[in-house]
């Protein structure tokens, strides 16, 4: 079987992009690790089918794959991607300011930013209100909130905040992003039993009131780029913990996104997306990926 896709990303953070408008397409786990893997596959942080939408309210929906085949219920740059495939390829009206995109964490209001050719220039998400109770997050702590909450791990103890923005977060405050343990803390923090679905953790440094830098362990993923759930986290995060004001521009590695979260309200998140190149995969029907 032969599959075309668009290969694209948000500020780094790379996906593969398949359209699957008549719900067709059953990847397993290993085909979508092997396609992910950038040695041996395209290479991408993750994997992403457009299929139909299956709730009233939604134009269409963005089934997110993680780079070792788990499913994940969001990913931010990938929701910009999959609403830059959709204005760039026609399939929502060329006059059309907004589209709805369902995920498995919700569906997700986008505005879109057009360049003068009719393509998408930037896309503003609502990104949903953040969820701070432990159990729905998941995280496994006592009281209504997990704010400044220590974590013993074999690289030392970490205060995390944990938030979700329909997948889970812990946030770590750090002196300075660029030595901060990410690859060696990270993957201990992600698969800790306080997390029963893992978790995905941002290392923030507050430069301002304004300004945070930020590296991220993506969870099922490592480092990435960029990651636009975990700008959002950080952003509340900072919120809860008075570090910042209810707007800041979150500097990744990749670039910049700019997080605004509303008094009682949904988070927003804008920024830009690309598409690098289109191709075709080939599949057995039954994979026998390595």
């Amino acid at each position: 079987m032969e599959l075309t896709f668009t290969k694209m990303h948000g500020l780094g953070n790379d996906f593969i992009v398949i359209e699957d408008l008549d719900d067709s397409i059953d990847l397993a786990p290993e085909a979508v690790e092997y396609f992910c893997d950038r040695n041996f596959g395209v290479g991408a942080d993750g994997l992403i089918l457009v299929r139909p939408a299956a709730v009233a309210g939604a134009d269409y929906f963005m089934l997110y794959y993680n780079a070792d085949g788990t499913t994940a219920e969001m990913c931010g740059n990938g929701i910009r991607c999959f609403a830059k495939y959709l204005v760039d390829s026609g399939l929502i009206d060329e006059a059309a300011e907004t589209v709805r995109v369902q995920t498995l964490g919700g569906v997700r209001p986008i505005t879109i930013t057009r360049a003068p050719d009719g393509t998408m220039d930037a896309a503003t998400v609502d990104m949903g209100q953040p969820v701070l109770s432990p159990p729905l997050i998941p995280a496994v702590f006592d009281g209504e909130t997990a704010v400044g909450r220590v974590l013993e791990t074999d690289a030392g103890a970490f205060a995390i905040t944990a938030v979700s923005m329909g997948n889970p977060h812990a946030v770590v405050w750090v002196d300075d992003a660029d030595s901060a343990p990410v690859t060696t803390a990270g993957p201990l923090i992600e698969t800790h039993p306080a997390f029963p679905a893992k978790v995905n953790v941002e290392f923030a440094q507050v430069v301002s009131d304004t300004h945070i830098r930020l590296r991220v362990w993506e969870r099922g993923v490592g480092e990435t780029l960029a990651c636009g759930t975990g700008a959002c986290a950080t952003l509340v995060a900072a919120v809860l913990e008075g570090k910042t004001s209810r707007e800041a521009t979150i500097e990744l590695p990749g670039g910049e996104l700019d997080i605004r979260w509303d008094t009682d309200g949904p988070v927003y998140m804008t920024g830009s997306a690309a598409s690098v190149y289109t191709g075709t995969l080939q599949i057995a029907e039954e994979c026998e990926c390595p």
